[in-house]
């Protein structure tokens, strides 16, 4: 067990080391913040997407802008597409990959910002709600991996995990990457 736990615990040690220092990854982060606080400061809202695991990071982000994340302060309008009622209903009524794009088409608005997240970057479902926000006039930023992805090309900025053989590893970068950026929000905010 302890081979497991140690060789679990390096590569993903090497893994973060890969993505500090790849420099652009730093600056990506920074305009990702810059992009979304920016929206905050017009009044306007991120929406959070992603599946499985993503969608679950996609919520945390939601309710650490809209609950508190290291102090309290005022609630930040962010939301999560995450209603199981919803999903389930466009799902069956349309198709999967239209969970996503049909809620930012109909909730989206100009100005707003989609945090569009998939490990491989090639979900088609996350994919559409990009390219239905780019029609919105919304801008996209995206977590995703270091290989020539879809969601990567259709994103204004995107963060890239170094590409590993499993989800987990480009998922454990994400959230460090959430959690920076929510701090740099609220930096940005001055909250």
């Amino acid at each position: 067990m302890e081979q497991i736990i140690r060789q679990s615990l390096n590569e993903a040690s090497e893994k973060l080391k890969l993505f500090i220092d790849n420099p652009s990854n730093l600056g990506d982060i920074g305009r990702a913040a810059m992009v979304m606080s920016d929206a905050l400061k017009k009044g306007k809202k991120i929406i959070s997407c992603g599946n499985g695991g993503s969608l679950c990071d996609a919520t945390h982000f939601a309710e650490e802008l809209t609950g508190r994340y290291r102090k309290n302060r005022l609630p930040l309008p962010a939301i999560a597409i995450n209603d199981p009622a919803y999903m389930t209903c466009v799902g069956n009524d349309f198709a999967f990959d239209e969970i996503f794009s049909r809620y930012v088409e109909g909730v989206g608005q100009q100005g707003d910002v989609l945090l569009a997240i998939s490990t491989s970057g090639n979900s088609g479902n996350i994919v559409k709600a990009a390219e239905a926000a780019q029609k919105r006039g919304m801008k996209t930023v995206a977590l995703t991996c270091d290989t020539d992805n879809r969601l990567r090309k259709v994103s204004d900025v995107a963060v890239c995990a170094p590409a590993s053989d499993y989800s987990d590893r480009v998922q454990e970068i994400h959230i460090k990457v959430i959690h920076i950026m929510i701090q740099l929000i609220e930096s940005q905010l001055a909250i």
